[in-house]
């Protein structure tokens, strides 16, 4: 029986420890991967924010808070279509940044489509990729980064600039309980594109440029708190600023319009919800690409010793002693130990 034991064991043993490398090298890079049906929804405010007033004489004012709604559906049936030329698993995002003033009416709406690497979260150039309706070529990452993320510096694109550029890693933080790492990134005083829909109907942001010579500029300072497991920002906040200048701000000080300043955090509830799914997503990452193959592989060292151990006992005897090599006639001990092993009498 102990024979018939050790060998299941030594079975058992074999399969876990082959299956701890297969689990890591083989199914995680296939498993661990971005759905394409995902759908986020996030709000940030900026409280005590700087906005233009469009129809009070184009003036800046205080208010007390500026909403950005900005939601991320993935788009199956376009990943599916980008999918069968690349040969690989793609994600493609339709982004949506709707910004609301202080009475509920909008400022502006800037669509977004990223498309992306499931696995590795590299940028994948296709038909459709593009900001408010512009071309764009993306370099870099753009709202999450790549799992496992590495205490480094990354090239990061701004959606405003259309352009990308290193967001830096600064140091590990604890952030609401988790152990995260810090990134930042500064955007310095560029020209960009004016949404191409704003408050005023029936005009159009692209001739006002030309017909004036107004222009939007725009600086930011941008952080994120991201769990290194799941590359997922766990809380983001942004310093910004955009500016009108010339031709219709020339009336302004310096010749410029304040178009909107203030300081953009994710609303307290959202922070809460993002920590919760990125704990859980944390956990089911780990499993499959630690916890499991590490387990596997000292259950299974745990079972080849057990093998060996009732193999050795079952060549060694039920006595768990060597066989003796005295012959039928051997005297001394062999004797001595006949007479001492009489019948037990129960007291």
């Amino acid at each position: 029986m102990r024979r018939r034991a050790s060998l299941v064991l030594l079975a058992l043993a074999v399969f876990c420890t082959a299956l701890a490398p297969l689990l890591r090298w083989y199914a995680y890079p296939r498993l661990a991967k971005i759905p394409p049906n995902q759908y986020q929804e996030i709000v940030l405010e900026a409280k005590d924010a700087t906005l233009l007033d469009y129809f009070d004489g184009m003036k800046p004012k205080k208010v007390d808070k500026v909403t950005i709604i900005q939601t991320l559906k993935g788009n199956v049936e376009a990943s599916r279509e980008i999918e069968a030329s690349a040969g690989k698993d793609v994600v493609v995002w339709d982004g949506l940044s709707h910004v609301v003033g202080p009475d509920g009416k909008m400022v502006s709406q800037i669509p977004e489509r990223y498309i992306f690497d499931a696995h590795t979260q590299d940028p994948v150039h296709a038909t459709g990729e593009m900001v408010d309706g512009d071309e764009v070529k993306r370099e870099g990452i753009e709202f999450k980064f790549p799992f496992f993320t590495e205490p480094r510096d990354y090239l990061y694109f701004d959606a405003q600039t259309r352009t990308s550029a290193p967001i830096h890693y600064v140091g590990p933080r604890t952030f609401r309980g988790m152990d995260v790492y810090y990134f930042e990134q500064t955007v310095p005083w560029t020209k960009v594109p004016m949404p191409k829909k704003m408050p005023i109907e029936g005009i159009d942001p692209a001739t006002i440029e030309a017909t004036t010579g107004t222009t939007l500029w725009y600086t930011a300072k941008r952080m994120f708190w991201v769990d290194p497991v799941t590359g997922a920002p766990v809380n983001g906040e942004q310093i910004m600023e955009q500016e009108l200048r010339g031709g219709i701000a020339a009336s302004g000080e310096g010749g410029k319009l304040t178009a909107f300043s203030g300081h953009v955090k994710m609303r307290e509830d959202y922070i809460r919800h993002t920590v919760d799914l990125v704990s859980a997503n944390r956990t089911k990452v780990l499993a499959l690409h630690t916890y499991a193959p590490i387990g596997l592989g000292v259950t299974g060292l745990a079972l080849l010793g057990l093998a060996l151990w009732l193999e050795a006992r079952s060549r060694r005897g039920p006595s768990g002693a060597e066989p003796s090599e005295a012959g039928p006639s051997g005297a001394g001990s062999s004797g001595a130990g006949l007479a001492g092993a009489g019948p037990t009498i129960p007291a």
